[in-house]
């Protein structure tokens, strides 16, 4: 046996109105929405709306296409049914509202609506009251209005006062309908003017300076620029400011949407790509799809293409940035170099466009990467800032060039070169193919050192590490440690080994016997004044305390992390070197 759901209109009532919509203001918006979307339908004359507000009432009037007592019955009192729907002769895209539950957003302040209308068929004048407790009731209105049209009049709750407060109003209005195609007046007072971007102006030098104006007002600050953006698909207009300061890539950018004019909301989220989040738009579309609670923008296929569409125009504008004012393209990279590395990701002209005008650190400076490999046609780029600051005076003084890909999109960016040009080579840089090119020791030195070499292995040996002589720039800097990538491989395969159970244990074992074999090394420099001292001493186990000294601070120059057995090596060479310098003043 079939049975009907049982509604409980008190109930829905006050889901709909109360938790639907996310602030009371909203029922401003909703009484325009049905306003203009009444005269859209009428489509004769000129459309007018005119709110009053007095003694803790509103009236909203508007010279729209009106409503039968028929229609009363139909949409006012349906939840769900609306004017708009196709199966009414109406065309869905001309309409603001299409869900039927608009006016329900009156109860938000109020626990009655009052709507007085009289249709364009000549039909009387027809009365309608609402309650929230789900009941309504239908009459003939005590008197004729003298034209086509509606008038919704709300009394406010004492708890909701505050909503129906004349200025309150007047900027709610204001907000929601100030680019409505209609004349809107609150208390007599006009409220709307045409989009800013759609505004005639004298020149385009007015125009720009009337838009960043607008921008100013609207966002509380100047822009750097301002950008143009059409979507005819969504019969989008709009403009985009750019922000006159760094922007922060993980805060999600929002922006200021209009629906056929009306506002949707001041914080759309996911009308931009990700990357563009230097950027704050303006837009008005006609095509795009509102969620039931008109705040927010359904995701859906029409949306993406948006998206896409508006990417690709901001792209546009900084490739015609590149080629028309180079000066204002760096300074635009020094706010937002962070969304133009996202977007080279993804677009190989924006990869060209980083590869020509974006700075880099590098082991000479900085510069861009043309120039770099203009100097540096065998150049190497290190992945982590750390790795980078160990290694750029050493590779720089060896003539090897160094590029810093340690920081965000870096890396990536550096890697992706050879898709816009297969000729590029600037690869990774393995620290253990450094040693290659550091010079070797005089060979009379290295006779002379090789007492303090054999004492120095045998110390480094239990900690992983080889001990090499050689000669090289920087003086100033005594040791180094250098791992390849193989070296550090087998590190975190021993460290896996020693935290798993027996089963990956074995497995792992069995893994870190198929590589080759490999070790660090700790590079002692020769032309550093101290190792020329240390390599020549006579006390073996002095020299071998000082070599655990300048492995424990090679690590840490290098920002390596420190096993066990390293902090234990550090220690004791700390202590060592402190007592033997204790025991030299007695």
């Amino acid at each position: 046996m079939e049975n009907a759901f049982q509604v409980d209109l008190r109930g829905v009532v006050d889901l709909l109105s109360r938790h639907l919509y996310s602030s009371p203001r909203v029922y401003v918006r909703e009484l325009l929405q049905n306003a203009a979307d009444a005269i859209t339908a009428r489509a004769e004359g000129e459309g007018r709306v005119a709110i009053e507000v007095a003694e803790g009432q509103v009236r909203v009037h508007d010279n729209g296409v009106g409503l039968t007592e028929a229609e009363v019955h139909t949409l006012l009192a349906t939840i769900g049914r609306s004017s708009k729907r196709d199966e009414l002769g109406f065309a869905r895209h001309e309409f603001l509202g299409q869900f039927g539950i608009g006016l329900l957003s009156g109860f938000l302040v109020a626990d009655e609506i009052h709507v007085e209308t009289r249709s364009v068929t000549g039909a009387p004048t027809v009365s309608w009251t609402g309650r929230s407790d789900g009941t309504y009731q239908v009459s003939p209105a005590p008197a004729e209005r003298p034209e086509p049209g509606t008038t919704v009049t709300l009394k406010a709750r004492r708890d909701a006062a505050e909503w129906v407060d004349p200025r309150t109003v007047a900027e709610l209005a204001a907000l929601y309908g100030s680019l409505l195609p209609i004349a809107v007046t609150v208390n007599g007072v006009a409220t709307t003017a045409d989009p800013p971007w759609l505004s005639p102006h004298d020149s385009p030098d007015a125009r720009r300076a009337a838009l960043l104006e607008y921008g100013r007002q609207l966002f509380g600050f100047t822009p750097f620029d301002v950008i143009d953006l059409d979507v005819p698909e969504a019969a989008l207009t709009g403009v985009a400011f750019v922000l006159p300061s760094p922007a922060n890539p993980t805060a999600r950018a929002t922006h200021r949407v209009y629906l056929k004019r009306m506002l949707l909301t001041e914080r759309a989220e996911g009308v931009l790509p990700e990357w563009a989040f230097f950027a704050r738009c303006v837009l008005d579309a006609g095509e795009l799809r509102p969620t039931a609670s008109r705040e927010a923008l359904y995701e859906d296929d029409l949306l993406e293409h948006t998206r896409d569409h508006l990417g690709r125009q901001l792209r546009e504008w900084l490739v015609r940035l590149a080629e028309t004012d180079p000066a204002r393209l760096r300074a635009f990279l020094r706010l937002h170099h962070l969304g133009v590395k996202a977007l080279a990701l993804h677009d190989d002209d924006m990869l060209r466009l980083v590869d020509r005008w974006l700075e880099f650190e590098t082991s000479d400076g900085p510069m861009t990467l043309a120039q770099f490999r203009t100097r540096h046609p065998q150049g190497r780029f290190t992945s982590s800032v750390d790795e980078f600051r160990q290694l750029s005076a050493v590779s720089g003084a060896q003539g090897v060039g160094l590029v810093n890909g340690g920081y965000v999109y870096d890396s990536d960016i550096l890697q992706r070169l050879q898709r816009i040009d297969p000729d590029i080579r600037l690869d990774r840089l393995d620290p253990g193919e450094l040693a290659t090119h550091l010079g070797p020791v005089d060979p009379g030195a290295d006779l002379a050192a090789r007492p303090f070499l054999s004492a120095a292995a045998r110390v480094l040996d239990p900690l992983g590490c080889e001990l090499v002589l050689r000669d090289f720039d920087p003086a100033s800097l005594p040791a180094l440690y250098l791992t390849s990538r193989a070296a550090e491989h087998q590190a975190e395969l021993r460290e896996a080994k020693e935290a798993a159970d027996d089963l990956w244990a074995d497995v792992l074992g069995a893994m870190e016997r198929t590589v080759a074999a490999d070790r660090p090394r700790l590079v002692l420099n020769h032309r550093n004044p101290l190792v020329r001292r240390v390599v020549v001493l006579k006390d073996l186990s002095l020299a071998a305390t000082a070599v655990e000294a300048l492995y424990g601070m090679a690590l840490l120059h290098g920002h390596h992390p420190l096993r066990a057995a390293d902090t234990a090596a550090l220690n004791r060479s700390f202590l060592g070197l402190l007592d033997w310098a204790v025991l030299g003043k007695e």
